[in-house]
């Protein structure tokens, strides 16, 4: 069965940019102002870049969660590929049979598949089965073996991963829309470049300073800070942490909530200002804007008070806390670079997480007025971030126009 010759792409961190990034190094496409693949950063910034987003959620039988966005998430895929001219090939079926002869195909052809799978469903995560939770994302895959019962992915790790064929077919059909879909890209039309680095930037700046194309604008961009600092610090306020993430488990759960969206979640760290960093330093060359070097400055400053905040939710000071950040940092660590052959430390890593949450319910380490202060803190912090970023906004803009 097809494995690709010589397939070395495990660069790519994040599930659309990643995923893309790993395929188009694959095929040979090369970026006109480098002559060297395009990278992820290149491609987050054409997607729409940074973003600020914060929800809370609270769903019967499960903890009150917090999520935080660190990047555009409106149809950021499609919006990539459309804007670089890549033409795409899909293919779709809803028969198990047709879906394992269409994958075969592709890597006969020479080509990686990005697939769509379950994030909740692939052993390398060793996430519990949940009916209730499910997360469809972009891999490659560019192995199929039945004989050894092997499929050989790429998927935000430095290294290669690997699943059984029945686990994978598990995991692409969980959800019917994304059943058994694949993806292949023509390479992107090198002249299209500098209006799609111009798009993805503009795309930046109205997500921070206008309102969304779907949802509240308090939830996004500049808005979101001073909206979260009101709800870590006026207890009254509706969906408050008072009241949303009182004191014990529910605080800790939504404190992993904070922590896992800054470094975990598909990056690892810095809430991905970094990545946008790099995406602005391309575009001076690309756009001949030095100022965007400056603003590329500033956002790396947003990232380092983004992973200063990260610590700061979950502290050593508290050793509760403490050594819950470091099982989630494990868990990261682990991931990327063991891969599938991790999978049982990982498990362990996620039994004592619960244990954790579990102890939290009756010794939970801060007392009332520890937790206002906490928040308070807590609220520091993202005024902090929040005058960094209004004024890398600011002079993004200024740089644009």
């Amino acid at each position: 069965m097809p494995i690709l010759e010589n397939y070395n792409q495990f660069n790519g961190r994040h599930w659309e940019t990643g995923t893309v990034a790993n395929f188009l190094a694959y095929t040979g496409a090369k970026a006109p102002h480098t002559g060297r693949p395009y990278s992820e950063a290149l491609l987050m910034g054409v997607s729409g870049g940074a973003v600020m987003g914060y929800f809370s959620f609270a769903y019967e039988g499960y903890d009150p969660y917090c999520r935080l966005l660190t990047r555009n998430t409106f149809d950021p895929l499609d919006t990539m590929l459309a804007r670089l001219g890549v033409v795409q090939h899909r293919r779709h079926t809803s028969s198990p049979k047709k879906a394992v002869a269409n994958l075969i195909d592709t890597l006969e052809s020479g080509e990686p598949a990005i697939v769509w799978a379950d994030f909740f469903s692939l052993p390398y995560n060793a996430m519990p089965y949940d009916e209730g939770m499910w997360g469809m994302y972009p891999i490659l895959v560019y192995g199929y073996d039945e004989t050894a019962d092997t499929v050989h992915i790429a998927d935000r790790a430095p290294i290669p991963l690997t699943i059984s064929t029945e686990a994978l077919h598990t995991a692409r059909a969980r959800v019917k829309k994304d059943k058994f879909r694949i993806l292949t890209l023509e390479p992107p039309v090198p002249d299209k470049l500098p209006s799609a680095v111009q798009a993805g930037i503009w795309d930046c700046i109205k997500l921070y300073t206008e309102k969304p194309p779907k949802g509240s604008k308090n939830n996004f961009g500049l808005a979101a800070y001073p909206h979260w600092i009101k709800l870590l610090t006026r207890p009254k306020t509706r969906l408050s942490w008072a009241k949303e993430f009182p004191a014990g488990r529910k605080m800790l759960a939504g404190l992993m909530g904070v922590f896992d969206s800054i470094n975990c979640f598909g990056n690892v760290g810095y809430a991905e200002r970094d990545v946008f960093a790099a995406f602005l330093e391309e575009a001076s060359q690309i756009l001949g804007k030095p100022a965007l070097n400056e603003v590329a400055a500033q956002f790396r400053q947003s990232g380092a008070a983004w992973d200063a905040f990260g610590t700061a939710v979950l502290p050593d000071e508290v050793p509760m806390l403490g050594r819950m950040r470091h099982i989630l940092l494990q868990q990261r660590d682990l991931m990327h670079s063991q891969g599938s052959t991790a999978v049982e430390q990982i498990a362990q890593l996620k039994e004592e997480e619960k244990a954790l949450l579990k102890q939290s319910e009756t010794a939970f380490p801060l007392n009332e007025q520890e937790v206002i202060a906490f928040r308070e803190n807590m609220a520091t912090h993202l005024e902090k971030i929040h005058a960094i970023e209004e004024t890398a906004v600011a002079n993004l803009k200024t740089a644009m126009v």
